[in-house]
């Protein structure tokens, strides 16, 4: 009797294209790592009329590469109905984009999933997923899954894990030199110091051998480590093993500048591994946010292999979810968006695009307050109301308007938006039950991490919406979410003022609300009253000791919105938009300011804050004498800065282009988006060049200009001096102000009192 072979299940790592298919790397849960090769031919879609299928057969005939080309019917988005279209398959994945270009050079064919990375769409078609743990022996047949994108308590593999990083920390960029290469394994640390370049690689080459990793972790891998490993290797002939049981050429991805929310951002081009992992912490904005429990949740649930997924913008995410759900829906994608904004006069644009509703808070400190957020309130809105691209201003339901708005929303077809979103929304929502209930705090910061990462996916889909060249966007469906968002939290602020709470300040999903007598089950029956008005989840973020809303330097007789420090009953510290929260803030500035916050957070209400203020005013005089002294290392003083173009472009001596442009003369130009670290040393000097130097070229012959510095530190501690919400006296008389702040508040008939102001 033949004996039957034991089932073998494991965890799928990693996907890549090869001749005849895609090479699926395995880890088993007995610890095996191995290639599995399994057989994938791509396919694409093409929308041509009858006269251009005889071209398109001479094309394919020319190319002399095994492509099948049938006629078959795909969904349109917009209108919902079937489009017959012809379907391409290439018996490799390696002709797929080969085909796609030749087919591209017929001007009249439209195509379609024809720009898709092949992992991603092997992945849309098999219906597998980074991490999936499944049956081995059976990939890629979809009922090998044990797992799905879904699960809250997936099982994770257990990885083998080095950490690579600089034995001191480099300035930002690829300015100034570094010392040895630290490398940490199962808590050790060890330290190559690179005198001798052949030892050094063949270090590395033992450790690899030696701990064969699933994962290097590194920090400044893509644009240090890698870059100096790899040319080493090259320079002395001797390969480096960064690969598993591949012998492919490692090669970086494309540098890349490009706006962000109006900000230019660089990022390094990424070394990604074949057989292993690579993620460079410092080059990954999910890692930072999330760790690697959040790379993890983001890269089951998108789709997108984690080594592609660490370097790419969380839109990029939410964009491969769309691509997923349409492809598994038979829709089409198109390459490019193609649907344009609808003609509107200006009068429409006023009424319809105004955005989110803020209103200004009063500047000053106010105690017995509670906030109010709602969960995830733009995702909900497009989940429960069917705002799509192909729902907005449809055929079938112009009575389903939307306030303010002039558009309206379909009934009828359930929307590929919305069907992307809801389930995000309530795997969210089950992570953060779990974190409540859960009693291990190890698990209770790994749901936290996981259910960040998915807020971060939630919060991208909005903007996406309404991007201009998102391949599911419509600007439409973003004044439509925007719209009701307004009608919302107007909807919260008067019930909150029918329960006798007064109005303090709302920024588009959040509310502020202050009450003599504050209780915190009545703020949660509240919070369920607007729940049912709403028709919104909404929660009790927590109730306050106190909170700062600080004045804008140009009119102080008004709030910034989004800058206040508030102390919460629990004991914890909330802190928005001021300097410590920067990350272009000097070290010192930044840590002296925390001491105050820390000083003045204890306080319990108003009076304990104002008492406390004395001490505060001597922490920052400390600070002062510290800085007029010349004590403060200069690695204190570092300022970070982005610059937004090439150092030549700059036309202003500002600081930041300063130093651009003399690391540009020392043959280091910076790229545009990339950070810039810098000392102030005479900034109201003559000589633009003298008023600031690049941190690794400061030396003993430079000095830090204390006045400068002197002006930062009172700019970042001052405001929170002063609880009536008005600008202090003049720095230069430092102990004067002490008096103003121990007086009572004004009563509310005195002019000081403003009533809310609305944007």
């Amino acid at each position: 009797m033949k004996a039957i072979r034991p089932e073998r299940t494991g965890w799928l790592l990693d996907v890549y294209p090869a001749s005849q298919g895609m090479l699926l790397w395995i880890l088993s849960d007995k610890g095996e790592r191995f290639l599995r090769p399994v057989r994938f031919s791509p396919r694409f879609y093409a929308d041509a009329t009858e006269r251009i299928q005889a071209r398109l057969k001479t094309l394919l005939g020319r190319l002399r590469r095994p492509v099948s080309l049938v006629r078959t019917e795909r969904v349109d988005l917009f209108s919902g109905a079937l489009r017959p279209v012809f379907e391409l398959t290439t018996l490799s994945p390696a002709d797929f984009f080969a085909v796609i270009r030749a087919v591209s050079s017929i001007p009249e064919i439209v195509l379609y999933n024809c720009d898709i990375p092949l992992p991603q769409l092997y992945f849309y078609e098999s219906g597998l997923f980074p991490l999936a743990f499944c049956r081995i022996d059976t990939l890629p047949d979809r009922r090998a899954l044990l797992d799905s994108p879904w699960n809250t308590d997936p099982p994770m593999p257990p990885l083998r894990t080095i950490t690579l990083e600089l034995e001191s920390e480099a300035p930002p960029g690829k300015h100034g030199a570094t010392e040895g290469l630290v490398v940490e394994s199962d808590g050790k640390r060890r330290l190559l110091d690179g005198e001798d370049p052949r030892e050094l690689l063949a270090t590395i080459n033992a450790i690899l051998k030696r701990e064969d990793p699933d994962l290097i972790l590194s920090r400044r891998g893509d644009d240090l480590i890698f870059p100096r490993i790899l040319a080493l290797s090259e320079k002395i002939g001797i390969p480096v093993a960064l690969n598993r049981g591949e012998r492919r050429p490692i090669s970086p991805g494309r540098d890349r500048s490009f706006l962000s929310y109006g900000k230019t951002v660089f990022r390094a081009g990424g070394f990604s591994l074949f057989g292993r992992w690579h993620l460079d912490q410092s080059n990954s904005f999910i890692l930072k946010e999330a760790g690697l429990p959040g790379l993890f949740e983001q890269a089951r649930v998108t789709r997108i292999p984690l080594q592609q997924l660490a370097r790419t913008s969380t839109g990029t995410g939410i964009t491969s979810m769309q691509m997923a759900r349409a492809i598994a829906s038979g829709i089409l994608v198109p390459k490019d968006k193609g649907h344009p904004e609808e003609f509107r006069s200006g009068l429409d644009l006023v009424e319809s695009d105004k955005g989110g509703m803020v209103f200004l808070p009063r500047p000053g400190i106010h105690e017995s307050v509670v906030e109010l957020d709602f969960a995830s309130m733009y995702p909900s809105l497009m989940t429960a109301y069917n705002i799509s691209p192909e729902t907005v201003n449809c055929s079938c339901c112009p009575a389903n308007r939307v306030p303010e708005s002039g558009h309206h929303l379909c009934t009828r077809r359930r929307g590929l938006i919305p069907s992307v979103l809801a389930p995000l929304l309530e795997k969210r929502r089950r992570y953060k039950e779990l974190k409540k209930t859960v009693e291990d705090p190890w698990l209770r910061q790994e749901y936290e991490r996981r259910q960040g990462a998915l807020k971060w996916l939630l919060v991208v889909s909005f903007g996406y919406l309404g991007y201009k060249n998102a391949r599911f966007g419509k600007v439409e469906a973003h004044e439509c979410v925007t719209a009701l968002s307004r009608e919302k939290l107007l909807q919260a602020k008067e019930v909150a003022e029918e329960w006798g709470y007064h109005f303090l300040h709302g920024i588009v999903d959040s509310l502020w609300l202050s009450h003599p007598d504050l209780d915190e089950a009545d703020c949660q029956r509240l919070a369920e009253a607007i729940s049912r008005t709403t028709g919104l989840s909404i929660g009790v973020e927590g109730l306050y000791r106190w909170i700062l809303f600080f004045p804008s330097k140009g009119r102080p007789g008004l709030a910034v919105p989004n800058r206040y420090i508030g102390a919460f009953r629990s004991g914890e510290t909330k802190i928005r938009g001021i300097e410590l929260r920067r990350s272009d803030t000097p070290p010192f500035i930044a840590k002296m300011q925390q001491r105050i916050v820390d000083h003045l957070s204890l306080a319990s209400d108003i009076e304990d804050y104002r008492a406390r203020l004395p001490e505060a005013r001597r922490l920052l005089e400390e600070g002062l004498v510290e800085i007029a002294g010349g004590r403060i290392p200069v690695s204190e003083l570092a300022i970070r800065k982005r610059i937004s173009k090439e150092a030549e472009s700059y036309r202003k001596a500002s600081l930041q282009a300063i130093v651009a442009q003399e690391l540009a003369a020392r043959g280091e130009a910076p790229h545009p988006g990339e950070r810039i670290s810098f000392v102030i040393t005479g900034e109201g000097d003559p000589d633009p060049a003298s008023r600031a130097r690049a941190y690794n070229t400061f030396s003993p012959d430079y000095s830090y200009d204390r006045k400068a510095y002197a002006r930062l530190l009172r700019e970042a501690c001052e405001p929170m001096l002063d609880i009536l919400g008005r600008p202090l006296a003049s720095s230069r008389t430092v102990r004067k102000p002490i008096e103003i702040l121990l007086r009572k508040p004004p009563k509310k008939s005195e002019p000081a009192e403003r009533p809310d102001g609305m944007v």
